[in-house]
């Protein structure tokens, strides 16, 4: 057993090697709402909120049993994923912010009937938004937190896109950090800062 595996008889722990049972939980979670996700949907999301591009590469990870992600417990509680929820109003230029310029999957999508607001997920390295046209979901304006790795490279990428509407810098900040603010075309704002010291992020 390897050091990130989760010991038993500590509670009802997860880790990678659960992924087809939470897929199935939340296959089940989401049809309660009247999403329909397919089986196949739901372990690509699975992969994603381990930190893993996609099904595939997570199951190689769960047969040799080496990961690369753990899941934190803390006595009987778990916060399994926190998903911030972001308000859109134009679904073309919310695709061409998220998946065009910030190089996000588009997960899944969801309208209650035809006509009406979307919502929907999209990923890129274990992070989850949701998007959301519903009036009641959000509030526009709202800005995410992000700790991340590699934000050199990704500050690069993102000028490379040549994006008309954002040419973000990479800002020194007063906690120790990098940061690279984005701006959403909706008034909202993701905040992705690495810290200058890996060893001491938290």
């Amino acid at each position: 057993m390897t050091a990130f595996a989760l010991r038993q008889g500590t509670g009802n722990m997860r880790d990678f090697r659960d992924a087809k049972a939470m897929a199935k939980a939340l296959r089940a979670s989401m049809a309660e709402r009247n999403i329909e996700l397919s089986h196949s949907e739901t372990l690509e999301i699975v992969a994603r909120q381990f930190g893993y591009d996609d099904w595939n590469i997570l199951a190689a990870e769960i047969a040799s049993d080496t990961p690369k992600a753990q899941a934190v417990v803390v006595g009987d509680i778990r916060f399994n994923q926190v998903i911030p929820i972001l308000r859109i109003f134009d679904i073309a230029k919310a695709m061409e912010f998220y998946r065009d310029f910030l190089g996000f999957t588009v997960d899944w999508e969801h309208r209650y009937g035809e006509g009406m607001p979307l919502y929907a997920q999209v990923s890129r390295a274990g992070m989850l938004l949701h998007l959301s046209e519903h009036h009641g979901d959000a509030s526009p304006g709202s800005t995410v937190f992000v700790w991340m790795r590699g934000i050199e490279a990704f500050h690069r990428e993102l000028l490379g896109k040549k994006y008309g509407y954002s040419r973000p810098g990479l800002e020194d900040t007063g906690y120790d950090a990098r940061m690279v603010e984005v701006p959403d075309p909706f008034g909202n704002r993701i905040r992705f800062n690495e810290h200058n010291d890996p060893a001491g992020a938290r």
